[in-house]
């Protein structure tokens, strides 16, 4: 496993555009299967009543705009290079990471880079993504919302490295390190145990939330079909006897089982762990400050 620092950049549009194979665009939308982390604060930008997810363009948007809220350069270096961008690569023979797995290193990496700290709750934007294969984008706006700078360890490249190794023990990812790490038995247990626990718990709530979705009375799809059917009966009773009351008396019949079916679903559903809340850090479209241009050029939020 290897990470590798960019430079900084002006905006997260390239950075982003790398991570995700593709250029950024404001038709796309990315999913938490592909935004596998991010910062505490994305939940403030989440309106409770929207529910598409942001485009590409839309994180790209928001990552940048400290920038414009803070236009004075903080950097150590004295300009506004503020994006920071790391990737993790794997080894092309190492084994396919669960969304989890990826998680856990996004998280990870983010404390060792100092974007992200236990308990601090006005750090800087972060996401990390995870849209090609065995690979792994961290993408930081260093400008924290007061406007100061923050601050990274020194030496990172080497406490990154560090930290990587230690992943590839807990992971069994192939490692450049050559001898054996006596601490890489108890370690691969330890992560193995909290990932299969995560993982299936994970499944059977998806499976539950599947299983009302089906039985739903409102939105199913099988309490559409037996109102359909139910429609199809009433309207047969009407007809001759020859085949009016007889059909209609199956369609009856067949709209119970359909009945009793959604019946045992939502039995099943009950049975399974409930599924978790949605992620209060998962973004969804909401209006963004109009933008204006001063007689200067400059970007002015209104």
């Amino acid at each position: 496993m290897i990470i590798r620092i960019g430079p900084r950049d002006l905006s997260a549009v390239e950075p982003l555009a790398e991570a995700l194979g593709r250029p950024v665009s404001d038709q796309e939308g990315l999913t938490d299967h592909t935004v596998v982390a991010h910062w505490n604060n994305l939940d403030l930008y989440t309106p409770l009543d929207e529910a598409q997810t942001w485009t590409t363009a839309e994180f790209a948007e928001h990552l940048d705009d400290p920038n414009w809220r803070h236009p004075v350069p903080v950097s150590p270096h004295g300009d506004r290079r503020a994006i920071w961008h790391a990737n993790v690569r794997l080894h092309p023979d190492d084994r396919e990471l669960s969304r989890p797995e990826w998680t856990e290193i996004a998280h990870r990496i983010a404390r060792t880079a100092g974007i992200q700290r236990p308990g601090d709750y006005h750090g800087c934007r972060w996401i990390a993504v995870q849209a090609q294969p065995g690979r792994l984008d961290l993408i930081a706006n260093l400008i924290r919302p007061d406007g100061t700078c923050t601050t990274q360890p020194h030496r990172l490249p080497a406490l990154l490295a560090a930290e990587s190794r230690r992943i590839e023990a807990e992971l069994d990812l192939i490692s450049p390190r050559t001898g054996p790490d006596p601490q890489q038995a108890v370690q691969q247990a330890r992560f193995a145990g909290r990932t299969r626990q995560a993982g299936s718990a994970e499944t059977a709530s998806q499976l539950a939330a599947l299983l009302r979705q089906l039985a739903d009375e409102r939105t199913g799809p099988l309490a559409t079909v037996r109102g359909l059917i139910e429609h199809a009966a009433h309207r047969l009773e009407g007809l001759p006897d020859a085949y009016g009351p007889d059909s209609a008396h199956q369609l009856e019949m067949v709209a119970r089982r359909l009945y009793g079916i959604q019946q045992s679903l939502e039995s099943m559903a009950a049975a399974l762990p409930a599924p978790s809340p949605p992620n209060p850090g998962w973004p969804t479209r909401q209006p963004t400050p109009a933008i204006s241009t001063g007689p200067t050029g400059t970007r002015l939020a209104r």
